[in-house]
């Protein structure tokens, strides 16, 4: 019955001028009446235009044989006829309908009524009306084809059936002014025509809603979209929710390994040098994040990871693998990008190390992006020449299945010369997984700009999107430039009713719509091969931890005190072997050591030592040499020098300690004692030195000695002097096997000769200077034997028996001296040094190299030996396989339920 009606209409000039003919200022006016809104000058100019006031209505009725059909462009309502257009509004449409209908005012006011009364009894007129509101819609689509129409929202649910999807003026909306996070339904004019009772109900609910003249203040309606801009509405989080909880799973894989059968879809933007890759990837973000220049800046891989975070108001960005924490200053965020690019040389230019960036923000839908290194044409001369071939090959290695290709190229520069577009068609030759993205939109005309956007000429499953990735400069200090963006791009778009056609995809809003559903999609089909993948691996990883640790588990902090209970053993074990047994014997070294200097320098190279035996008791010569080599002996500064040895020995003792294990494999830990140990006894030294000063301070004058002492001092200068005596003869035979006795014999012969000139000149070609060297050596020792021979004699002679001898034994009398010294020195050095040293350095132990660490440092120092970092990385491994196959079976348990849900709803 509507049909024929619409037939009438259209067929009758009288009417149909009454609606179309702007001379008249009551059909103007309410032509322009939408919704409480009217004509800008800049419409009435559109309006002339399209509407000539000269023209025969009549004329337009002569292709009355074609079908009309009906479209929103720029605020207004078309009819279509043929070739023809006239402008037509909703409000016309539905004043002629009462007019043809006859139906008085009052009738409306019934009707309102009525409406309220249905309203009160949904339920139950919504089953009675859902067949008439049908076969209404039926026969208007059948006369004038789709109409879109703004709606009030109760109107549009009173009118929605109530088991079919519920109807919101949002759903409603022109294809341009639709809100960048809803669905957008019969996007390709499939679904019109199977949604019979709800698009009836939308239709009737438009047509009822523009004659009761409803209306909605054009500001709320701006407030309306600017909200919706800003977040993400909530069934869009169910929507999203496998993406958002595989991006979950794809994290903690990333993590631990990256093996390509464990790889998720991502969304691969792909582009020329300045197509604007970086404007699209920041207006979906909403700030200006990435490092832009002159020269090449993308030179690696960044890995972006958007996470939605709805019950959160923070915006923030992590670098996982530098471990800075949440930074909140997007300005921060370009520098270190800008500097980890730039890290890579000129000369190297590209690397396919990937950077890894997470943004959180409810202002982001889940979505995981690469940005990789734009195509070039040519290179410049501070670059490689195969910097092109590089670009194209690390390109080619992230476009693979499965991932996403987002191809961005600029309006303004013609599809057939895009490398994006190129390179996608080699790995995607239908384009069923690139999306195109068209950027600077506005710097072309209108119409060049649909043409591209109508996907004719290189043709994508799913399609090109234009957009215009340029907020206005005021934006009234938003951090977030997403809402200020989206509506400088919808102002845009809206101003050319070219891009408000059907088919046409535009915006911001629907590039990220866009891409939510195609991951969405992607992730969905993924979901049981990855499934299988990881299934695999969590059997291998649980077999090996079997193998090789036969499941046996451990923390880093059970390492750390395991290291830490080692290293204080081993110092135990080093501190029960070194006493003050062990401190005596390398003092009674060192000074021994002293004695022999002493008496080389005195005795032995005194041409008058042989005499010494024959001198008298009074002999104030050879008493003077005793006073002086004594008084040497005690006032060389023997507590700093014991105390030395003594913290040197120490030190070289814990350095063994050090390169054991455990700490052969922590360096850092290994410096760490050493530097405290050393830091202890330094403490100590200036402390031990001077008591040791001070108690050996009564032997600088008088030395009393026992018969006792005697003795023992004798005994020890006989056994010192003979290894002295051993070491002159074994390096006297070392020469003399090294050169040959003759050859020796005859170089000694010429050293001893040396002051003859003759002598000199006779056999200067026949000695090598290394020889004569030798020789000179070989006759210090033969002498310091002849010498040292001659001592033993006479220490074990009668004459060396009683201590009234002493000045004719002044080996015997400075090792009695030594000896009493080397006492003295221990006991201070075991009380003052050693004792503190044994005691204070467990202590130290604890508190520098287990109170001070925090989780992350524990776990380097674990992982610093390999075999700890093996056996902590599988059992790691293993846990988070365990945790990704857990969240993979919610999943799949999730999916197959989605699935069984639809299933009955489809037969």
């Amino acid at each position: 019955m509507v049909s024929q009606i619409l037939r009438r209409v259209v067929n009758s000039p009288r009417i149909l001028s009454t609606i179309i003919t702007p001379n008249s200022s009551r059909s103007y006016r309410s032509s322009a009446i939408r919704f409480g809104s009217f004509p800008t000058n800049l419409q009435r100019r559109q309006l002339h235009r399209i509407i000539n006031p000269s023209s025969n209505v009549t004329s337009l009725l002569s292709y009355g044989h074609h079908r009309p059909t009906f479209y929103n462009a720029q605020n207004q309502y078309l009819i279509v006829v043929g070739s023809q257009t006239r402008t037509i509004s909703i409000i016309s449409v539905s004043r002629f309908v009462l007019h043809a209908l006859r139906i008085p005012a009052a009738g409306v006011t019934v009707g309102v009524g009525g409406l309220a009364y249905a309203n009160y009894k949904l339920n139950d007129m919504a089953s009675k009306s859902s067949d008439l509101l049908s076969s209404i819609t039926n026969g208007i689509k059948s006369a004038v084809g789709s109409v879109e129409i703004h709606v009030p929202e109760f109107l549009a649910n009173i009118f929605s059936s109530k088991s079919g999807p519920s109807v919101t003026s949002s759903s409603i909306q022109m294809e341009s002014d639709r809100p960048r996070f809803i669905k957008k339904e019969d996007e390709n004019n499939n679904s019109s025509d199977s949604s019979g009772g709800g698009t009836g109900a939308t239709a009737a609910a438009a047509t009822v809603g523009a004659a009761t003249l409803f209306s909605m203040n054009e500001q709320e309606d701006e407030d309306v979209r600017n909200a919706s801009d800003k977040s993400i509405p909530a069934q869009d989080n169910q929507f999203m929710l496998l993406t958002k909880k595989l991006i979950e799973v794809r994290n903690i894989l990333m993590s631990i390994d990256h093996n390509e059968a464990l790889r998720l879809p991502s969304i691969v933007v792909i582009g020329s040098q300045s197509s604007g890759k970086s404007s699209v990837l920041e207006a979906i973000v909403g700030h200006e994040f990435l490092p832009k220049g002159s020269n090449m800046v993308t030179r690696r891989p960044i890995e972006l990871t958007l996470i939605h975070t709805p019950k959160s108001k923070e915006e923030y960005g992590e670098f996982p693998q530098l471990g800075l924490g949440k930074i909140h200053d997007f300005s921060h965020i370009q520098q270190t990008l800008r500097d980890l690019n730039l890290a890579v040389s000129e000369s190297e230019c590209v690397s396919n190390k990937s950077i890894e960036l997470r943004i959180y923000s409810p202002n982001v839908p889940d979505l995981t992006l690469i940005d990789l290194p734009g195509y070039i044409q040519v290179t410049n001369k501070n670059q490689p020449e195969t910097l092109k071939d590089k670009i194209v090959e690390l390109c080619e290695q992230y476009i693979r299945e499965p991932n996403i290709i987002l191809a961005v190229c600029a309006a303004d520069v013609d599809l057939a010369n895009s490398e994006a577009l190129k390179a996608s068609r080699k790995v995607d030759p239908l384009g069923l997984r690139t999306i195109g993205v068209i950027t600077k939109m506005d710097l072309v005309e209108p119409e060049i700009g649909s043409a591209i956007l109508r996907n004719t000429d290189y043709p994508l499953h799913l399609g090109y999107i234009g957009v215009v990735c340029k907020p206005p400069t005021n934006r009234n200090n938003q951090k977030n430039i997403t809402s200020a963006l989206m509506r400088h791009e919808e102002q845009f778009f809206r101003s050319n009713y070219v891009y408000s056609q059907r088919g046409i995809q535009v915006g911001t809003g629907t590039l990220r719509r866009k891409l939510m559903e195609v991951l969405e999609e992607s992730m969905a089909k993924s979901l049981f091969s990855i499934v299988g993948a990881v299934q695999l691996e969590l059997e291998e990883a649980r077999y090996q931890f079997k193998v090789q640790y036969n499941d046996r588990r451990i923390t880093a902090e059970s390492y750390v005190a395991e290291t830490i209970d080692s290293i204080k053993h081993n110092f135990k074990d080093f501190a029960h072997s070194f006493g003050k047994p062990q401190v005596r014997h390398e003092v009674r070294t060192m000074l021994e050591q002293r004695v022999l200097d002493l008496c080389a320098e005195l005795y032995w190279t005194d041409s008058k030592i042989v005499d010494l035996t024959k001198a008298s008791a009074d002999d104030l010569y050879w008493q003077y040499k005793l006073d002086m080599s004594s008084a040497a002996l005690t006032k060389s500064g023997i507590g700093r020098t014991s105390t030395q040895l003594v913290v040197d020995v120490l030190m070289a003792n814990m350095e063994k300690l050090a390169s054991m294990e455990p700490l052969n494999n922590h360096p850092d830990t290994s410096s760490k004692v050493l530097n405290f140990s050393n830091e202890i006894l330094r403490n100590k030294f200036h402390t031990t030195a001077d008591q040791v000063e001070n108690c050996v301070k009564p032997y600088k004058y008088e030395v009393e000695c026992s018969e006792q002492e005697w003795a023992d001092g004798v005994k020890r200068s006989i056994i010192l002097l003979e290894k002295e005596l051993e070491s002159c003869d074994k390096a006297l035979r070392h020469i003399r096997n090294t050169i040959g006795k003759k050859k020796l014999r005859a170089a000694i012969k010429y050293v001893l000769d040396a002051e003859k000139e003759e002598a000199k000149q006779h056999t200067r070609l026949h000695f090598n200077p290394k020889v004569l060297e030798r020789a000179r050596e070989a006759i210090f020792l033969r002498d310091r034997s002849m010498i040292l021979k001659y001592r033993l004699a006479a220490l074990k002679s009668r004459q060396c028996k009683s201590p009234e001898s002493k000045q004719y034994c002044p080996e015997a009398f400075l090792n009695m001296v030594a000896e009493k010294l080397t006492y003295t020195a221990v006991m201070f050095i075991q009380v003052e040094l050693l004792n503190e040293f044994f005691f204070q350095f467990p202590r130290e132990v604890d508190n520098r190299l287990v109170y001070d660490l925090d989780r992350k440092q524990i776990l380097t120092f674990a992982k610093e030996n390999p075999h700890i970092r093996k056996h902590l990385e599988l059992q790691e491994r293993k846990r988070k396989l365990e945790e990704v196959m857990e969240k993979l079976n919610y999943l799949v348990r999730r999916q197959r339920d989605i699935e069984g849900r639809k299933g009955p709803a489809n037969l």
